[in-house]
Protein backbone atom coordinates (compact mmCIF):
# COMPACT_ATOMS: atom_id res chain seq x y z
CA UNK A 1 0.00 0.00 0.00
CA UNK A 2 1.76 3.53 -0.84
CA UNK A 3 1.67 6.66 1.22
CA UNK A 4 -1.18 8.11 -0.58
CA UNK A 5 -3.10 4.90 -0.20
CA UNK A 6 -2.51 5.06 3.52
CA UNK A 7 -3.73 8.74 4.10
CA UNK A 8 -6.58 8.60 2.15
CA UNK A 9 -8.19 5.64 2.80
CA UNK A 10 -8.46 4.31 -0.82
CA UNK A 11 -8.09 0.92 -1.23
CA UNK A 12 -5.42 -0.66 -3.34
CA UNK A 13 -5.57 -0.87 -7.09
CA UNK A 14 -5.87 -4.52 -7.13
CA UNK A 15 -8.61 -4.66 -4.65
CA UNK A 16 -10.92 -1.78 -6.06
CA UNK A 17 -10.91 -3.55 -9.53
CA UNK A 18 -11.69 -7.23 -7.92
CA UNK A 19 -14.63 -5.32 -5.98
CA UNK A 20 -16.11 -3.40 -8.92
CA UNK A 21 -19.97 -4.13 -9.20
CA UNK A 22 -20.50 -5.09 -6.11
CA UNK A 23 -21.86 -2.93 -2.95
CA UNK A 24 -21.02 -2.84 0.27
CA UNK A 25 -23.25 -5.91 3.01
CA UNK A 26 -24.61 -3.61 5.57
CA UNK A 27 -23.12 -3.42 9.35
CA UNK A 28 -24.45 -6.58 11.22
CA UNK A 29 -26.12 -4.01 13.92
CA UNK A 30 -27.87 -1.74 11.32
CA UNK A 31 -31.70 -1.46 11.56
CA UNK A 32 -33.86 -3.12 8.84
CA UNK A 33 -35.29 -0.49 6.56
CA UNK A 34 -38.84 -0.33 6.46
CA UNK A 35 -40.56 -0.03 3.04
CA UNK A 36 -44.42 0.86 2.60
CA UNK A 37 -46.52 -2.04 0.97
CA UNK A 38 -47.64 -1.85 -2.73
CA UNK A 39 -51.25 -1.04 -3.16
CA UNK A 40 -53.35 -4.38 -4.20
CA UNK A 41 -53.02 -5.17 -8.25
CA UNK A 42 -49.37 -3.55 -8.11
CA UNK A 43 -46.31 -5.38 -8.23
CA UNK A 44 -43.63 -5.48 -4.59
CA UNK A 45 -41.40 -2.41 -5.05
CA UNK A 46 -43.70 -0.23 -7.02
CA UNK A 47 -45.30 2.44 -6.23
CA UNK A 48 -47.44 3.00 -9.88
CA UNK A 49 -50.69 3.33 -9.49
CA UNK A 50 -50.19 4.94 -5.94
CA UNK A 51 -53.66 7.10 -5.01
CA UNK A 52 -53.30 9.37 -1.75
CA UNK A 53 -56.01 8.85 0.51
CA UNK A 54 -57.03 12.39 0.48
CA UNK A 55 -57.44 12.39 -3.34
CA UNK A 56 -59.64 9.21 -2.63
CA UNK A 57 -61.79 10.69 -0.09
CA UNK A 58 -62.30 13.98 -2.42
CA UNK A 59 -63.60 11.59 -5.43
CA UNK A 60 -66.07 9.11 -3.06
CA UNK A 61 -67.77 12.17 -1.67
CA UNK A 62 -67.51 14.93 -4.23
CA UNK A 63 -71.67 13.19 -4.58
CA UNK A 64 -72.53 15.01 -0.98
CA UNK A 65 -72.54 18.64 -2.25
CA UNK A 66 -75.06 18.34 -4.36
CA UNK A 67 -76.86 16.13 -2.53
CA UNK A 68 -76.82 19.10 0.37
CA UNK A 69 -77.54 21.55 -2.63
CA UNK A 70 -81.06 20.08 -2.85
CA UNK A 71 -81.62 20.64 0.80
CA UNK A 72 -80.55 24.11 0.69
CA UNK A 73 -82.19 25.34 -1.78
CA UNK A 74 -85.66 23.72 -1.74
CA UNK A 75 -88.32 26.22 -0.57
CA UNK A 76 -89.27 24.21 2.54
CA UNK A 77 -85.67 25.03 3.83
CA UNK A 78 -85.80 28.22 3.03
CA UNK A 79 -89.10 29.55 3.46
CA UNK A 80 -89.59 28.30 7.26
CA UNK A 81 -86.44 29.75 7.60
CA UNK A 82 -87.37 33.03 7.06
CA UNK A 83 -90.87 33.15 8.26
CA UNK A 84 -89.15 32.18 11.59
CA UNK A 85 -88.09 35.59 11.40
CA UNK A 86 -91.29 37.53 11.69
CA UNK A 87 -92.59 36.19 14.95
CA UNK A 88 -92.80 38.15 18.01
CA UNK A 89 -89.59 37.06 19.40
CA UNK A 90 -87.68 36.55 16.50
CA UNK A 91 -83.96 35.88 17.47
CA UNK A 92 -84.62 32.94 19.93
CA UNK A 93 -87.22 31.34 18.00
CA UNK A 94 -85.07 31.52 14.55
CA UNK A 95 -82.08 30.16 16.61
CA UNK A 96 -84.43 27.30 18.11
CA UNK A 97 -85.81 26.31 14.75
CA UNK A 98 -81.81 26.26 13.29
CA UNK A 99 -80.64 24.22 15.78
CA UNK A 100 -83.55 21.85 15.29
CA UNK A 101 -83.20 21.69 11.57
CA UNK A 102 -79.50 21.02 12.05
CA UNK A 103 -80.54 18.35 14.47
CA UNK A 104 -82.70 16.67 12.38
CA UNK A 105 -80.71 16.69 9.07
CA UNK A 106 -77.46 15.47 11.02
CA UNK A 107 -79.36 12.37 12.99
CA UNK A 108 -80.83 11.22 10.13
CA UNK A 109 -78.11 10.96 8.12
CA UNK A 110 -75.81 9.61 10.77
CA UNK A 111 -78.36 7.18 11.15
CA UNK A 112 -78.02 5.76 7.62
CA UNK A 113 -73.79 5.75 7.98
CA UNK A 114 -74.79 3.81 11.20
CA UNK A 115 -76.76 0.80 9.61
CA UNK A 116 -73.81 1.13 6.44
CA UNK A 117 -71.81 0.37 9.56
CA UNK A 118 -73.66 -2.74 10.94
CA UNK A 119 -74.25 -4.12 7.59
CA UNK A 120 -70.81 -3.76 6.14
CA UNK A 121 -69.23 -4.65 9.41
CA UNK A 122 -67.74 -1.53 9.65
CA UNK A 123 -66.73 1.91 7.85
CA UNK A 124 -62.90 0.91 6.79
CA UNK A 125 -63.90 -0.77 3.13
CA UNK A 126 -66.30 -0.54 0.97
CA UNK A 127 -69.00 -3.12 0.54
CA UNK A 128 -69.74 -5.38 -2.36
CA UNK A 129 -73.15 -4.13 -2.50
CA UNK A 130 -72.33 -0.65 -2.93
CA UNK A 131 -72.39 -0.37 -6.55
CA UNK A 132 -75.67 -1.66 -7.09
CA UNK A 133 -77.17 0.48 -4.46
CA UNK A 134 -75.60 4.00 -6.66
CA UNK A 135 -77.16 2.14 -9.08
CA UNK A 136 -80.71 2.35 -7.70
CA UNK A 137 -80.28 5.81 -6.13
CA UNK A 138 -79.23 7.27 -9.64
CA UNK A 139 -82.06 5.63 -11.19
CA UNK A 140 -84.73 6.72 -8.90
CA UNK A 141 -83.03 10.40 -8.64
CA UNK A 142 -83.07 10.96 -12.38
CA UNK A 143 -86.77 9.81 -12.66
CA UNK A 144 -87.67 12.37 -9.89
CA UNK A 145 -85.53 15.18 -11.24
CA UNK A 146 -87.74 14.26 -14.72
CA UNK A 147 -90.95 14.53 -12.99
CA UNK A 148 -89.59 17.94 -11.52
CA UNK A 149 -88.70 19.41 -14.52
CA UNK A 150 -92.08 18.36 -15.66
CA UNK A 151 -94.46 20.19 -12.98
CA UNK A 152 -91.57 23.11 -12.36
CA UNK A 153 -94.36 25.60 -13.75
CA UNK A 154 -96.73 24.12 -11.55
CA UNK A 155 -97.97 26.94 -9.28
CA UNK A 156 -97.63 26.26 -5.39
CA UNK A 157 -99.57 27.20 -2.22
CA UNK A 158 -98.05 27.54 1.08
CA UNK A 159 -99.42 25.17 3.14
CA UNK A 160 -101.74 25.98 6.59
CA UNK A 161 -98.38 25.13 8.85
CA UNK A 162 -96.71 27.34 7.11
CA UNK A 163 -98.51 30.49 7.23
CA UNK A 164 -98.91 29.68 11.25
CA UNK A 165 -95.05 30.01 11.66
CA UNK A 166 -95.14 33.57 12.25
CA UNK A 167 -96.95 32.86 15.73
CA UNK A 168 -94.65 30.42 16.72
CA UNK A 169 -92.62 30.55 20.02
CA UNK A 170 -88.68 29.10 20.79
CA UNK A 171 -90.20 25.41 21.70
CA UNK A 172 -92.28 24.92 18.86
CA UNK A 173 -90.19 26.37 16.05
CA UNK A 174 -87.54 23.35 17.26
CA UNK A 175 -90.11 20.68 16.89
CA UNK A 176 -91.84 21.56 13.80
CA UNK A 177 -87.93 22.02 12.48
CA UNK A 178 -86.96 18.36 13.50
CA UNK A 179 -90.36 16.92 12.17
CA UNK A 180 -90.20 19.43 8.72
CA UNK A 181 -86.15 17.24 7.94
CA UNK A 182 -88.55 13.64 8.92
CA UNK A 183 -91.72 14.47 7.09
CA UNK A 184 -90.16 16.40 3.71
CA UNK A 185 -89.68 13.60 1.52
CA UNK A 186 -86.63 15.82 -0.32
CA UNK A 187 -84.73 16.16 2.17
CA UNK A 188 -85.04 12.57 4.44
CA UNK A 189 -83.93 11.03 0.82
CA UNK A 190 -81.05 13.57 0.32
CA UNK A 191 -80.10 12.41 4.06
CA UNK A 192 -80.76 8.99 3.20
CA UNK A 193 -78.63 9.20 0.05
CA UNK A 194 -76.15 11.34 1.81
CA UNK A 195 -75.74 8.65 4.57
CA UNK A 196 -75.05 5.76 2.10
CA UNK A 197 -72.58 7.51 0.02
CA UNK A 198 -70.07 8.09 3.15
CA UNK A 199 -71.06 4.77 4.70
CA UNK A 200 -69.86 2.84 1.60
CA UNK A 201 -66.66 5.08 0.94
CA UNK A 202 -64.44 2.92 3.62
CA UNK A 203 -63.60 6.57 5.37
CA UNK A 204 -63.54 5.14 8.43
CA UNK A 205 -65.15 6.45 11.72
CA UNK A 206 -63.53 9.49 12.55
CA UNK A 207 -63.64 10.37 8.77
CA UNK A 208 -67.55 9.10 8.24
CA UNK A 209 -68.78 11.44 10.81
CA UNK A 210 -66.43 14.38 9.79
CA UNK A 211 -68.30 13.63 6.66
CA UNK A 212 -71.38 13.94 8.14
CA UNK A 213 -70.76 17.00 9.99
CA UNK A 214 -69.45 18.57 6.63
CA UNK A 215 -73.03 17.63 4.50
CA UNK A 216 -74.98 19.04 7.63
CA UNK A 217 -73.42 22.58 7.22
CA UNK A 218 -73.74 22.74 3.98
CA UNK A 219 -77.34 21.34 3.64
CA UNK A 220 -78.49 23.61 6.63
CA UNK A 221 -76.72 26.26 5.44
CA UNK A 222 -79.67 27.89 3.55
CA UNK A 223 -81.34 28.51 7.00
CA UNK A 224 -78.19 29.21 8.77
CA UNK A 225 -77.00 32.09 7.16
CA UNK A 226 -80.63 34.81 7.35
CA UNK A 227 -80.95 33.06 10.94
CA UNK A 228 -77.39 33.81 11.89
CA UNK A 229 -77.18 37.74 9.79
CA UNK A 230 -80.62 38.13 11.37
CA UNK A 231 -78.88 37.72 15.03
CA UNK A 232 -76.90 41.16 14.26
CA UNK A 233 -78.97 43.23 11.21
CA UNK A 234 -81.95 42.48 12.59
CA UNK A 235 -84.81 44.08 10.45
CA UNK A 236 -82.64 45.66 7.95
CA UNK A 237 -82.72 41.63 6.16
CA UNK A 238 -86.07 41.88 5.75
CA UNK A 239 -86.69 43.05 1.75
CA UNK A 240 -83.20 40.99 0.85
CA UNK A 241 -84.84 37.84 2.59
CA UNK A 242 -88.54 38.53 1.23
CA UNK A 243 -87.28 38.67 -2.63
CA UNK A 244 -85.03 35.68 -2.26
CA UNK A 245 -88.40 33.91 -0.56
CA UNK A 246 -90.10 35.29 -3.63
CA UNK A 247 -87.11 34.05 -6.44
CA UNK A 248 -87.22 30.87 -4.52
CA UNK A 249 -90.64 30.23 -5.28
CA UNK A 250 -90.79 31.28 -9.04
CA UNK A 251 -87.91 28.84 -9.81
CA UNK A 252 -86.89 26.60 -7.41
CA UNK A 253 -88.71 23.45 -9.83
CA UNK A 254 -86.22 24.24 -12.34
CA UNK A 255 -82.73 23.94 -9.72
CA UNK A 256 -84.22 21.10 -8.24
CA UNK A 257 -84.75 19.41 -11.31
CA UNK A 258 -80.84 19.41 -12.46
CA UNK A 259 -79.49 19.17 -9.88
CA UNK A 260 -81.11 15.64 -9.38
CA UNK A 261 -80.71 14.94 -12.96
CA UNK A 262 -76.82 15.47 -12.63
CA UNK A 263 -76.47 13.42 -9.02
CA UNK A 264 -78.34 10.52 -10.59
CA UNK A 265 -76.44 10.47 -13.74
CA UNK A 266 -73.18 10.76 -11.34
CA UNK A 267 -74.55 7.93 -9.09
CA UNK A 268 -75.47 5.80 -11.78
CA UNK A 269 -72.05 6.04 -13.70
CA UNK A 270 -70.24 5.38 -10.60
CA UNK A 271 -72.44 2.27 -9.90
CA UNK A 272 -71.80 0.75 -13.23
CA UNK A 273 -68.12 1.97 -13.53
CA UNK A 274 -67.58 -0.05 -10.06
CA UNK A 275 -69.20 -3.47 -11.24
Amino acid sequence: MTRREQFTGAQPSGAGVASLGSWPSPPADAAPVLQRPAPLGVAAGSQDGYVPPVSTVRSDLTELIPLALVIAISPLSIIPGILVLHTPRPRPTSLAFLIGWVLGIAVITGAFVGGSDVSNDGLDTKPTWAPYVRIVLGLALIVFGIYRWLGRHRSAHNPKWMTAMGSMGPARAFLTAVVLTVANLKVFAMCAAAGVAIGTAALGRTGAWQAVLIFTALAASSVAIPVLGYQFAGERLDAPLERVKDWMERNHGALVAGILLVIGAALLYKGIHAL
